[in-house]
C-alpha cells in the first residue's frame, strides 16, 4: 500500500487578525506546520494551534520564516546564511517551548513562504537552514520541496527528509513551483489538482507546466484549507487518496 502525510499550514492569525479555518482542517490533514511568529502567528495563536493539533492527533511541525509580517514572509530578503540560521533556531525555540508543555512532540521542520523557495536552489541557505535544526534536535524531520537543495542540505548534516509536493501548484522542468506571478502558477480545476496528486503519489510523476513529465517523490502533500472551498478540495484530496489504496499517515511512519 501506498503511504503520504497531508500537511497544512496552520497557526497563521496574528492579534485581532484571523486567518484560516485550524479546527477544521485539523480533521483531515495528519501534520500540521505552525507559524512561529515571524511571519505569522503570535504566541497566543501558537499555543492554541498546539493544543488543537494534540486533541486532533495531528503531528506538529514548526514553519519559520522570514521577518515579514507584513509581506507574510513571501517578500525574498537578503538574509546571510549566519542571519538565516539564527532565526530558524529563536523559531524553532519559541515552538518548542510550547510542544514542551503540551507533553507533544515537534515531528518536523518545513520552512515557510520566500525562505522555502530560495533555500530550494540556494545550497548555502540551505544549509544554514539545516544545521540549525540539526544543532537543535537532530531527530526533528526536514520537510522540504521534492528534488530541492534543501533535502540535499538536510542529508548532508544527517537529517532524516522528506519530499514535498503541492496539490494546486504547477511545476516547472527542473522540479522547483512555477512563480505565483506567473500565469498558470496555481491550478484551480480541483478534479485535474486531485488527479495530478494521485499520480504524483503512485507513480511518482507529474506534467510540469511546460507539458514534459517529470519524476518527483511524494512523502508529503500540501494542502490550503483558509477557506471553505478550499476546505471542501481537502476534504475530496483525501477521499480520493484513500480510494486509490494510499494510506494518510503522518511523517514519522514514512521516513
Amino acid at each position: 500500500m501506498y503511504k503520504v502525510d497531508l500537511n497544512s499550514d496552520l497557526g497563521e492569525s496574528f492579534g485581532a487578525y484571523t486567518i484560516g479555518m485550524d479546527s477544521e482542517i485539523l480533521k483531515y490533514v495528519s501534520s500540521a506546520n505552525v507559524a512561529c511568529g515571524f511571519h505569522a502567528g503570535d504566541p497566543l495563536v501558537m499555543g492554541k494551534t498546539v493544543e488543537l493539533a494534540k486533541a486532533a492527533g495531528t503531528a506538529i511541525g514548526a514553519h519559520p520564516g522570514f521577518p515579514d509580517l507584513v509581506g507574510f514572509g513571501r517578500r525574498n530578503l537578503a538574509a546571510s546564511p549566519a542571519e538565516a540560521k539564527a532565526d530558524v533556531k529563536y523559531q524553532l525555540g519559541a515552538l518548542l517551548a510550547f510542544t514542551k508543555s503540551a507533553d507533544v512532540r515537534l515531528q518536523h521542520v518545513k520552512p515557510h513562504g520566500a525562505l522555502y523557495n530560495m533555500a530550494a536552489v540556494d545550497m548555502k541557505l540551505a544549509l544554514a537552514i539545516c544545521e540549525a535544526v540539526a544543532e537543535v534536535d537532530s531527530s526533528i524531520i526536514l520537510l522540504g520541496l521534492a528534488n530541492s537543495k534543501m533535502l540535499e542540505a538536510g542529508r548532508e548534516v544527517g537529517l532524516k527528509v522528506a519530499s514535498e509536493v503541492f496539490a494546486d501548484r504547477a511545476y516547472l522542468e527542473d522540479g522547483n513551483l512555477v512563480p505565483r506571478r506567473q500565469e498558470g502558477a496555481v491550478i484551480h480545476d480541483k478534479d485535474l489538482a486531485i488527479k495530478r496528486v494521485i499520480g504524483m503519489v503512485t507513480q511518482g510523476k507529474v506534467e510540469s507546466i511546460t507539458g514534459k513529465e517529470i519524476e518527483i517523490k511524494a512523502d508529503s502533500i500540501c494542502v490550503h484549507g483558509d477557506n471553505p472551498s478550499a476546505l471542501e478540495f481537502v476534504s475530496n484530496i483525501r477521499t480520493e487518496l484513500q480510494k486509490n489504496g494510499v494510506e494518510i499517515c503522518n511523517l514519522d511512519a514514512i521516513v
